[in-house]
């Protein structure tokens, strides 16, 4: 199957653990529609370059799935429709990379 990654931007309004919950409900998503969600992190709170919908900031979350393209066209079709999400990128990869995005990895080691 093909695989995908992607970054969901929620409103700022919700909590960390409601953020956290929309990549597992997406996840779930997934799994219905016969793909599976390989990893998912939070990024945390970040401050966005310019507004969306009257927010300056947005909690940004970032999953790797393995899924048929109808299953990621029906989470998107889902994601649209939720009122916590605002934005959401999707891109087809054609491997997954090894350990944490590089959102996550520390300074010192981006620059290996």
């Amino acid at each position: 199957m093909p695989l995908y990654e992607h970054v969901v931007i929620a409103r700022q309004d919700i909590s960390n653990a409601q953020a956290e919950g929309l990549a597992e409900h997406f996840g779930t998503v997934l799994a219905d529609n016969g793909g599976k969600l390989i990893d998912s992190e939070y990024w945390g709170l970040k401050t966005m370059a310019y507004k969306i919908n009257k927010n300056r900031k947005g909690h940004y979350s970032f999953m790797r799935s393995d899924a048929p393209a109808p299953a990621v066209q029906e989470m998107e079709r889902l994601m649209r429709l939720h009122d916590d999400v605002m934005r959401v990128m999707t891109i087809k990869v054609d491997e997954h990379e090894e350990g944490p995005s590089v959102q996550m990895q520390k300074r010192d080691d981006r620059r290996r």
